[in-house]
C-alpha cells in the first residue's frame, strides 16, 4: 500500500494509520518489553508478540530472574493474551549457541573477558529475529530497550537513554545502520524504570512487579567457571600463581576461575601489598598478578568497529570522542585513531583500570548523547 503524502505520521514514523502498520516487539517476559508490546496495542498497532527460546526449556524453567527462559517464555505469553495480540515462540537455540554461547566459552578460556548479551543483541536479535519480523511483513521491530534513536540531518542516530542509570547503550554499540533505520526504543525517553513499572500497572500487566534480569540468561548465579566447565570439559587445569617479577606465588584450580583487576579470592593472603590479576596466560596455565598500578591502561586496540558517525571514520586521522569500557562505568575523554574501517587505537586522557580484552569500547559524542558506534578490546 503506498505511503499517504499528506498523513501526518504515527508514533513509530510512518505515514499512515497505527492500524495500518504491523510492528513485531521482541518479547524476554520482562517488564520492559511487556510494556512495549502493550503500549502499541493500546495505539492500536497491529502487534504480533516474538519470545525466543535460547537454550534448554527444562532446565530455564529451574531458573527466574533471566531473560527468555521458561518461566518469561509463559509471562510473555500472558501478556499477549490480555492484551488481545499473537504471540510466537520460536526456537533459537541452535542459532544460540552456534553464536553466542561456544564463543562465550572459547573467548574466557582464551583469558577475554566477553560480553555475550552483545553478541546476543548483534548475532541473534537484530539479525535473525529482524529477518523474522521482515518475513512477517512488519514495517519495524520494536524492544524494550533503554536507549534513544533520533532522526538527524543524514537519517536514524542512536543516542542514550534519558534516564542514565537504566541505559543500554553499551550493549548495542554494533548495531548498523541498516538495522536502526528498522528497529524502534518506545521506552528510550522515559524519566526512570518506575515510569516504566507505572505504565505496566496502568495496563494491568501480570508483570508489573516483576524484578529485573540481573544474570547472563545461561550463566545461573554469575558463575562463569561453572558454565565453562560443563561446555568445555577439562578447562579448569590447576596451574600457577605468579608475580610480574617472576616468583611463584602459590597454586590455582583453573584460569578461567579468574578475571582481570580481580583481587578477592586469589589464595595467596599474608603479602604485605594488596596484589591484583594483571593478566592471564591461558597456554602456560599461569595468572600472574601484581600491584594495582600494573592494571592501569591509557592506550587501547580496538577491532571489529562498527561506526554509526556521519563521516567515514578514516576521513579524520583522530576523533576526540568519549568512550565507556565498561558498561558500569561513565564515558571518558578519549582520542580516537582509525588505522582501518574496522580497526583502531584509542588513547585515554585519563588512565583506566582493568581494561580487559573481550570487553566493548564504545564510542559517544565529546558533548552529547550519541553513541558513534565502538569495537573490541583484544589485547591488554
Amino acid at each position: 500500500m503506498p505511503l499517504d503524502k499528506n498523513q501526518p505520521l504515527n508514533s513509530l514514523g510512518f505515514a499512515k494509520s497505527p492500524a495500518e502498520t504491523r510492528v513485531v516487539v521482541a518479547m524476554s517476559g520482562g517488564v520492559d518489553s511487556s510494556v512495549v508490546a502493550a503500549e502499541l496495542a493500546r495505539e492500536g498497532y497491529d502487534v504480533v508478540g516474538v519470545t525466543l527460546q535460547l537454550y534448554d526449556h527444562g532446565a530455564a524453567l529451574a531458573k527466574k530472574g533471566a531473560c527468555c527462559a521458561g518461566l518469561d517464555i509463559h509471562d510473555a505469553r500472558r501478556v499477549a493474551e490480555d492484551m488481545g495480540f499473537p504471540h510466537y515462540v520460536l526456537d533459537y537455540e541452535n542459532i544460540f549457541k552456534d553464536a553466542v554461547i561456544d564463543e562465550f566459552a572459547d573467548s574466557y578460556l582464551a583469558g577475554a573477558t566477553p560480553v555475550p548479551c552483545i553478541r546476543c543483541n548483534e548475532r541473534v536479535k537484530f539479525k535473525d529475529l529482524m529477518q523474522t519480523a521482515r518475513d512477517l511483513q512488519a514495517d519495524c521491530m520494536a524492544t524494550g530497550h533503554y536507549i534513544q534513536r533520533k532522526i538527524g540531518e543524514n537519517g536514524p542516530e542512536l543516542h542514550c537513554a534519558s534516564d542514565a542509570a537504566r541505559d543500554q547503550s553499551y550493549f548495542l554499540f554494533s548495531t548498523t545502520p541498516e538495522q536502526l533505520d528498522y528497529l524502534r526504543f518506545p521506552l528510550g525517553h522515559l524519566p526512570n524504570k518506575d515510569a516504566t513499572r507505572a505504565l505496566a500497572k496502568k495496563y494491568g500487566l501480570v508483570v508489573a512487579d516483576k524484578p529485573d534480569s540481573q544474570d547472563i540468561c545461561f550463566v545461573p548465579n554469575g558463575n562463569y567457571a561453572v558454565v565453562i566447565e560443563k561446555l568445555r570439559p577439562g578447562a579448569a587445569e590447576p596451574g600457577e600463581i605468579v608475580h610480574a617479577d617472576g616468583r611463584v606465588l602459590g597454586t590455582h584450580e583453573g584460569v578461567i576461575h579468574y578475571t582481570i583487576g580481580q583481587r578477592r579470592g586469589l589464595g595467596i593472603g599474608g603479602l604485605a601489598d594488596p596484589l591484583y590479576v594483571v593478566r592471564l596466560d591461558v597456554d602456560a596455565r599461569r595468572v600472574i598478578v601484581g600491584p594495582k598500578d600494573m592494571l592501569t591502561t591509557r592506550t587501547i586496540p580496538v577491532r571489529e568497529i562498527n561506526w554509526l558517525g556521519d563521516e567515514p571514520l578514516l576521513s579524520r586521522p583522530e576523533w576526540h570522542i568519549s568512550v565507556k569500557v565498561r558498561s558500569t562505568r561513565p564515558p571518558r575523554e578519549a582520542v580516537l585513531r582509525p588505522l582501518s574501517p574496522t580497526t583502531a587505537e584509542v588513547e585515554l586522557l585519563t588512565p583506566e583500570d582493568g581494561v580487559s580484552p573481550g570487553q566493548a569500547c564504545v564510542f559517544y559524542e565529546s558533548a552529547g548523547s550519541r553513541v558513534l558506534g565502538g569495537g573490541w578490546i583484544w589485547r591488554g
